[in-house]
């Protein structure tokens, strides 16, 4: 037996499969690194990042600091000014939480070498979207969030040596806000402090 598909379901059987291959083509996930701290968001997902990378010092190792004079010996491969806050930082926790006096000179009794691996934001998109940068009149990058997680995270990584003993993991803190998108609106699902 030889079923034969009429003429007038054929177009609607190719616009079906049409708009199945874009589904499955625009469902993806792409990550941008933001290379700069243009925006309060990206500021404040740093600086709580780098402040939760400072209380996860551990307690081990520097206890003995107490009353010791520390000078902080950091390297980056970023921006200096984010390093310099982040020095800082390290030196309230010292000083606060260990009582150490942190210095800046060589009359340093012991030396914390910090070797940053990240300071900075990222974003991360996953989900189906619908482009719309072929419509005529339309901006290239237009497109309709059918169903996306959209993530913007402010990451702060380190490891460091305190005078010829290193750490043998990375300490790392990651701040989040993350929101869904839907074709209409877009629903935070994590908020900052």
């Amino acid at each position: 037996m030889v079923t034969v598909f009429s003429e007038s379901r054929a177009p609607f059987r190719h616009a079906i499969a049409s708009l199945l291959m874009l589904t499955l083509l625009t469902a993806c996930g792409s990550r941008q690194v933001q290379d700069s701290l243009a925006g309060s968001t990206a500021q404040r997902l740093v600086s709580y990042a780098i402040d939760e990378l400072a209380q996860a010092l551990p307690e081990e190792g520097f206890a003995d600091l107490a009353g010791q004079r520390v000078r902080i010996d950091s390297h980056f491969v970023g921006d200096e000014a984010l390093r310099n806050y982040a020095d800082e930082r390290l030196a309230m926790e010292l000083a606060t939480r260990f009582d150490a006096r942190v210095v800046g000179d060589a009359s340093a009794e012991r030396v914390l070498t910090v070797f940053y691996t990240s300071l900075g934001t990222d974003r991360d998109r996953r989900g189906f979207y619908l482009p719309l940068g072929f419509v005529p009149g339309v901006d290239e990058s237009a497109e309709i969030d059918l169903l996306t997680l959209e993530q913007f995270h402010g990451i702060a990584e380190l490891y460091y040596y305190l005078g010829e003993e290193r750490l043998e993991e990375p300490l790392q803190a990651r701040i989040r806000t993350d929101s869904l998108g839907l074709p209409i609106i877009t629903i935070p699902l994590t908020t900052l402090p």
